[in-house]
């Protein structure tokens, strides 16, 4: 198992944020560091033997929905991590990430449906 804490880098970038939940569908909660192991975070209820353990959003994400008067925070798009200083846009299925010196996540999948805000006008 690796750690993983908020001070991890990537590469140009940095770890704002560590979130986890219990429960699917529902915000994270910030922690300051968390195991991951080869089934995602330990703790998290998206953490398991399938191909969507791990979800990354960038915090220039969330601060452009801060502009648009919502008031989130990290983990309100129930990601587990929180970027900045990386554009999350142009990475590519297949693609790794290095974080910090351990850990090792390769991209699956791009986007995904946010049921909580879907009816909001963004």
């Amino acid at each position: 198992m690796e750690k993983l804490s908020k001070k991890s880098e990537i590469k140009n970038g940095r770890v704002v944020s560590i979130n986890i939940s219990k429960h699917k569908g529902v915000s994270k909660k910030s922690v300051n560091s968390c195991l991951i192991n080869n089934f995602g975070f330990k703790g998290d209820a998206h953490s398991g033997k399938w191909h969507r353990q791990v979800s990354l959003l960038s915090e220039e994400s969330i601060n452009k929905m801060r502009k648009k008067a919502f008031n989130i925070s990290s983990g309100s798009f129930a990601e587990n991590i929180t970027t900045e200083g990386i554009d999350l846009l142009k990475i590519s299925i297949g693609n790794r990430l290095k974080i910090g010196n351990d850990v090792i996540l390769e991209v699956s999948q791009k986007g995904k449906i946010c049921f909580e805000f879907k009816k909001s006008s963004f």
